[in-house]
């Protein structure tokens, strides 16, 4: 019973496969190549790929020959995205096992497409001449209202606080009006990327002229506030910086005076704006002062009140202030006294007034018995050279004593000074006739920024 249940066993060992089994055992491995191809099939292969490039019209230059399921793409293309997408086709059909691209690109110009497209362009440009021709009228009538208000000069002039800044004012508003025309006129043809292109590059230009054109700025900037503060007026005397004269007139790009010797002096507003301005004639009251020394010896109290009392005499000097002498140091030889006094511009011309009242209290002084002494140095002269001779020795010999120089002569005293006679110190107004003269000569009359009608700062 055991024999035969072994025989069983191996003859069900030795039956042999069925067919279908042994086909499927012999079948190559996924993702393997196939060791032959069947018959025709790199024909059907090329055939389909050669219909496929002929339905595409970037493709119809492209051919395609295949053996052993290698596909080696010839022929010419328009770009390279074409070439990609012809060998993107060639690698999806069933059967291809690599794909040898040899695409050329295709240089050559197709006139008859070119002008196709060019036909078609002009065809579109056509179509949009009236959406054109409307925005276009949009932004010239917005432009236009622009010029339009700002044309009304004599209302601006009425408005702004001077000439310079109406004129500041029309150009801005001719400036946003013919901007917003050009905005408006882009986005109505939907060109809303030039639109920012165009205020972008605008943008950058107005910043760079602004650094390039940094200082005329600052300078019509200075104007403008100068105009508005109105820190002198016409004919005024001034003093900028170093600069002394008149003022002649102040313009959009600078303040011109009159130099006391009658010359013209042109200064930038950016200076004039930012340095310090000294105006005589806004207080017609000015001071001036000088300084006398009496001998230390005399009494300086006694000076100092006569000096006051000869001081406060004079015609052109003011009771109110008062004139004032001071006792301010003692020098080497000298007590000094300051003279203080103050007199009216329009009446009295100030160089001419203080010229006179020197001359006035020096005579005084001396009239009263004071001295005036000038510096007392003290020499020292070395014992070693005080017997040398001071004569050459050719001339005197060896040997010969030095003679002391003779005394000196006594002289009279000098006859007791008289008080000068009355001089004119009226007001010097030649500079100031002459910076008249000049303004009621036109030149940049138009263009002075000075107001009399407005308040002086």
């Amino acid at each position: 019973m055991l024999l035969a249940f072994g025989a069983q066993q191996a003859q069900a060992a030795f039956v042999p496969e069925a067919p279908e089994t042994q086909a499927a055992t012999n079948a190559p491995a996924a993702g393997s190549i196939e060791a032959e191809q069947d018959v025709g099939e790199d024909e059907r292969i090329a055939a389909r790929l050669t219909d496929i490039f002929a339905n595409v019209p970037s493709l119809a230059n492209v051919t395609a020959s295949v053996s052993g399921g290698v596909v080696t793409l010839g022929g010419t293309a328009p770009d390279a995205g074409a070439e990609d997408r012809a060998e993107a086709i060639a690698g999806g059909v069933a059967g291809v096992v690599t794909v040898e691209n040899a695409i050329e690109r295709d240089v050559s110009v197709d006139i008859v497409e070119n002008i196709g497209g060019l036909s078609e362009r002009v065809q579109q440009l056509w179509q949009a001449l009236p959406l054109a021709g409307l925005a276009l009228l949009a932004g010239l009538l917005i432009a236009s209202f622009g010029y339009f208000i700002a044309s009304s000069t004599a209302l601006w002039k009425r408005i702004a606080p001077n000439v310079f800044l109406a004129e500041l004012i029309v150009g801005a508003i001719r400036f946003v009006f013919s901007i917003l025309g050009v905005v408006v006129a882009l986005d109505m043809l939907g060109a809303g990327a030039l639109m920012g292109a165009v205020l972008g590059g605008a943008g950058v230009i107005g910043l760079a002229l602004g650094f390039a054109m940094r200082d005329t700025v600052e300078n019509y900037v200075a104007s403008l506030m100068l105009s508005l503060r109105q820190p002198f007026r016409a004919n005024d005397h001034i003093v900028i910086e170093a600069h002394e004269g008149r003022v002649i007139r102040l313009t959009s790009r600078a303040t011109v005076l009159m130099t006391l010797d009658g010359n013209h002096l042109r200064i930038p507003n950016s200076l004039v704006f930012k340095t310090v301005i000294l105006n005589y004639t806004r207080n017609p009251q000015r001071r001036f002062d000088f300084e006398l020394g009496v001998d230390a010896d005399d009494d300086a109290e006694a000076a100092r009140q006569l000096g006051r009392d000869a001081l406060r005499a004079l015609d052109f000097v003011l009771s109110d202030p008062l004139a004032e002498v001071r006792i301010t140091k003692v020098g080497d030889s000298n007590v000094v006294l300051q003279f203080l006094a103050w007199v009216d511009q329009r009446e009295a011309d100030w160089h001419k007034a203080r010229s006179r009242a020197i001359a006035a209290c020096k005579i005084a002084l001396e009239d009263a018995g004071f001295a005036l002494p000038e510096p007392i140095y003290r020499l020292r002269f070395d014992q070693r050279t005080a017997t040398l001779p001071f004569q050459n020795i050719g001339e005197r010999g060896e040997g010969t004593t030095p003679q002391p120089a003779p005394p000196p002569t006594p002289t009279s005293p000098p006859p007791p000074s008289t008080v000068p006679a009355e001089d004119d110190v009226t007001p010097d107004d030649e500079v100031a006739r002459m910076v008249e003269k000049e303004r009621q000569a036109g030149g940049e009359q138009d263009d002075d920024l000075l107001d009399t009608a407005r308040p002086v700062e």
